[in-house]
């Protein structure tokens, strides 16, 4: 059942990425900028999610909202644990502002998708010209975040397993840094029901939590990197306790005195 359930929800987004991506592509030609393409694209990321309710058994819920920065120019770095694609999705579909993701350059050149996300106010870098690769960051970053947009990054790079960690990188924290914003620490448990590079989902919930917004004038960007990843990775275990070893437990004291036998 759940591969056909699987099936059913790959062919639904297939089949509703054409329009959605002809939309923006059209509207990019005949002059539609910025917002305007967002919330094309933000309209089926968010079908995708809600379809997910009810062809996959899938549903999220979320904490945290209030911690949010709020006002129309509020800037923020979104730094989010990454499990699977589901929130790649679902990060547009609930944040008040529009989202600027940063990713590999090579995603353009996925039919449809690519297309689109080529044509909207992202991030595409070139992961191999590292220097070069970041201020192209921080350019775009700052235009972004002037505007309204809030500029969300995966800190480990890649979707990890369930109940795993990667290397947290500390591009997110220089860029707020160098743009005097917060950084929004966000966890999600994605990999219980959407598992990574995985074709066949399970039904269950989906748990956002939004952590408090953490400040980063006069912070260093390794440091406070390090104060995400804790913050992240201590939600992980909170919200999805199955999935991660139990800690260690200090062997006790030996007894004092006591008699030979």
């Amino acid at each position: 059942m759940a591969l056909i359930r699987s099936i059913i929800h790959m062919l639904w987004m297939a089949i509703t990425v054409v329009p959605y991506t002809l939309a923006i592509v059209l509207g990019s030609l005949f002059g539609m900028r910025g917002t305007s393409l967002y919330r094309i694209a933000r309209a089926w990321l968010s079908l995708c999610v809600h379809s997910a309710r009810p062809l996959l058994g899938i549903q999220y819920r979320v904490t945290g909202m209030e911690h949010l920065p709020q006002g129309e120019k509020s800037g923020a770095v979104l730094l989010c644990k990454h499990q699977s694609t589901y929130e790649t999705f679902l990060m547009p579909a609930i944040m008040p502002h529009p989202l600027a993701y940063v990713f590999k350059k090579e995603l353009l050149y996925v039919p449809f998708f690519g297309w689109s996300i080529g044509r909207l106010d992202m991030i595409h870098i070139d992961r191999s010209l590292r220097a070069k690769a970041f201020n192209k960051v921080v350019q775009q970053g700052k235009a972004l975040l002037a505007k309204g947009t809030w500029v969300i990054m995966f800190p480990e790079g890649t979707r990890v397993e369930r109940g795993q960690k990667g290397q947290y990188k500390n591009g997110g924290t220089r860029l707020a840094i160098d743009t005097g914003v917060p950084v929004i620490p966000i966890a999600v448990t994605s990999a219980k029901v959407w598992p990574r590079k995985a074709f066949i989902k399970k039904p269950g919930v989906v748990d956002v939590s939004i952590g408090p917004a953490i400040a980063s004038a006069g912070r260093q960007p390794d440091e406070l990197m390090r104060e995400v990843e804790a913050w992240i990775e201590a939600e992980m275990r909170r919200l999805d306790p199955e999935a991660y070893p139990a800690e260690p437990q200090p062997l006790a004291a030996p007894a004092q005195g006591g008699s030979a036998d």
